[in-house]
């Protein structure tokens, strides 16, 4: 992807990003669970800070009585601890309170939290940096920077819909311009970015931007879990949406896994990544199976449909058991959430036996022909323990199919009763009624059959029923988020286009310098836009003597700013100049050799005069605010691989910019 910007006037009159996606009704909807949540992560902080200064105490004092007494106070403290890890799991374990409502029974989906963060003040280490390094007048900003801080305010709150992701896009393509503009490999803005842990409630804290916009790009991941989860899937039109959802989560967690290192938190690691993205393939794998389930009025007769259903149940059920074993393995097991594990297990079971449940369906009340028996048999795999060759293990005779039918029945019997018993084990999920409601009436349905099949004169022992061979239509992929949906804005535009006017390339101001008239003009080729480069100078003209050199960039002519000029208007501006001449100020890009750091309090690189004292001197006045196109996502990134499909391009070192092409050609003056 491209970082395109837009120059003054384009998209004037567009709303606010901050007034999309965060209204007060979300917040009346929502605000509950995160000031719970908040509250939590604060409670959790604080025991943490007196679990630290009760050890570093018992570690520094060697008198027995206070010793036993730091003790104390650390056993008091970790059980503190305890109890509110286990509130915030059963908040971030729990069925999401804003689910739909619907007279279908359907099994609940697991959303993930979104990670909270604190209040940030960017004001300070903004003003700093554009007085330093740009030579402008950091206060001058203060209307830009109030506009980066309530976007950050808004989307700590955003709503559970598409708005409530364009906000977090928004904020995650600002991070993208303050990464471009601001910083350099030996720059950082001097923030601490403080963000809680989505999955423990531990906070974590860093300097690098990175760590601000991976946490972003995690809720835009969690959020996208609960749009999934909040849709009707009873309808095909509600589950394909859920599949969807959950398609970009994966994606989104698998972009993050493949750019980010070094996470300062266990929700972050690549473990934690992997299994978050395994659980939204499996949960998406389910959304589609819930599309093809037939509805009430379905005959049961249709064998096809029952047998594609009954392999697509054993497809959800394979990818939950390797759901469930990721998550039951170290590191992931000690910080995932315990009611996750267990729901998936129960998952796993439930979803196995449906895929009996059709098949005895299949054999019992279907009649299928004799040239759709190959299809049939391909629904069936052999017990592991059978020595028997593969083969035909479907029966054609009408008792050998009730017989097998009855099999399958008593194993999906068996799965429900083991998915119940599971379901109680865990206090959390016992606490989730839905969930006990769907596994009791697929049970209840599974004993009505098995006792209508079931006869006095069965005296024969029923037979092992076989495995299902899973099996799917549609196997979800993992879907890069939409990040960069259409343009965007670039808050900090007034500096100047990226190409040219970024804390990665050095430049020295000219001017202001007065440019007069002579008789073959002023002898200086333009070219480009935003910024004009002056791409050649006659040796000996006005504009040589003036001082002017190939390879400039006008900023300023006759006092009015104009980085965001296009060639035309630059032109048309030193035409009506007339024999009085012109006043330009220049840029001219050095080479890059040490950039300048926070600790450099002259204007570094801008020349003996500055930019700022130049601008004030000659009234050169800043253009109001305009709107510009997002950075591409992850430039960030230290594991990315050039060429991989969905990935991103490797972050390329600072080079000098390239001479701006125009599609006009250039002309001398």
């Amino acid at each position: 992807m491209i970082l395109e910007e837009r120059p003054d006037g384009a998209g004037a009159g567009e709303e606010s990003p901050r007034l999309q996606g965060c209204d007060s009704l979300m917040q009346m909807q929502c605000g509950q669970l995160q000031s719970r949540r908040a509250r939590i992560h604060q409670q959790i902080d604080k025991e943490l800070q007196m679990r630290t200064g009760a050890e570093n105490l018992y570690r520094a004092t060697s008198n027995n009585r206070v010793r036993e007494t730091v003790a104390l106070e650390l056993s008091y403290v970790n059980s503190n601890l305890q109890l509110l890890k286990e509130e915030l799991e059963e908040l971030s374990g729990g069925v999401d309170p804003g689910q739909h409502g619907s007279e279908a029974v359907t099994v609940p989906m697991i959303p993930l939290g979104l990670k909270e963060t604190k209040e940030l003040d960017w004001s300070t280490p903004l003003k700093e940096l554009i007085s330093v390094h740009f030579g402008e007048d950091g206060a001058s900003y203060e209307a830009e920077i109030r506009e980066l801080e309530a976007l950050r305010q808004a989307m700590r709150t955003p709503s559970r819909n598409e708005a409530g992701l364009e906000l977090l896009t928004a904020y995650y393509n600002q991070l993208c311009f303050l990464d471009a503009r601001f910083l350099t490999p030996a720059r950082s803005l001097g923030l601490f970015f403080h963000w809680y842990d989505s999955l423990t409630g531990v906070p974590a804290q860093q300097r690098a931007l990175a760590f601000e916009k991976g946490s972003v790009l995690f809720n835009i991941g969690a959020l996208h879990t609960q749009i999934g989860a909040r849709q009707n899937r009873s309808c095909a039109e509600g589950a394909h949406r859920a599949v969807e959802a959950f398609q970009r989560a994966a994606g989104t967690f698998s972009l993050l896994r493949e750019n980010f290192s070094h996470a300062p938190s266990p929700d972050m690691s690549p473990a934690s990544l992997c299994a978050l993205e395994q659980l939204m393939m499996a949960q998406a794998q389910e959304c589609v199976f819930e599309g093809l389930s037939p509805p009430a009025s379905m005959a049961p007769q249709d064998c096809l449909a029952q047998l594609r259903l009954a392999q697509e149940a054993a497809q959800v059920a394979a990818e939950y058991r390797l759901v469930h074993q990721t998550m039951a393995q170290p590191p992931v097991h000690d910080y995932m959430p315990v009611s996750w594990t267990a729901l998936v297990h129960v998952k796993a079971e439930y979803f196995r036996s449906l895929a009996h449940y059709h098949v005895a369906m299949a054999l019992c009340d279907g009649s299928p022909t004799e040239g759709e028996l190959p299809t049939h048999e391909q629904v069936f795999l052999q017990p592991p323990t059978s020595c028997k060759p593969q083969g035909p293990v479907l029966p054609q005779e009408l008792e050998e199919r009730r017989q097998l039918g009855k099999a399958h029945l008593k194993r999906a019997i068996l799965g429900q009763e083991e998915a119940l018993r599971l379901h109680a084990l865990c206090r959390v999920l016992r606490e989730v009624d839905l969930l006990r409601a769907v596994v009791a009436q697929t049970l209840q349905r599974s004993l009505a059959k098995y006792a209508e099949l079931d006869r006095e004169d069965d005296f024969c022992e029923t037979a092992e029923a076989p495995d299902i061979q899973p099996k799917t239509h549609q196997k979800p992929e993992a879907r890069t988020p939409r990040l960069s949906p259409g343009k965007g804005p670039d808050i900090f535009h007034r500096l100047g286009p990226l190409s040219v006017f970024s804390a990665k390339n050095r430049w020295r101001l000219a001017g202001p310098v007065h440019l007069t008239r002579g008789e073959s003009g002023f002898g200086l080729t333009l070219r480009g836009d935003s910024p004009v480069l002056i791409a050649a100078v006659v040796p000996g003209s006005q504009a040589a003597a003036a001082g002017l050199k190939e390879g400039d960039y006008i900023v300023s002519v006759n006092g009015q700013p104009c980085r965001w000029w296009r060639h035309a208007e630059v032109v048309a501006e030193l035409k009506a100049a007339g024999e009085a001449g012109a006043s330009l100020q220049v840029v001219s890009v050095l080479p890059s050799s040490r950039l300048p750091t926070l600790g450099d309090r002259r204007p570094a690189l801008l020349g003996p005069r500055g930019l700022l004292s130049s601008q004030r001197e000659h009234g050169c006045k800043t253009p109001a605010s305009t709107w510009a196109s997002p950075r591409p996502l992850l430039s960030w990134s230290r594991k990315a691989q050039q060429g991989k499909p969905g990935g991103c391009s490797q972050p390329r070192a600072p080079v000098k910019p390239a001479l701006p092409s125009s599609s006009k050609c250039p002309g001398w003056l």
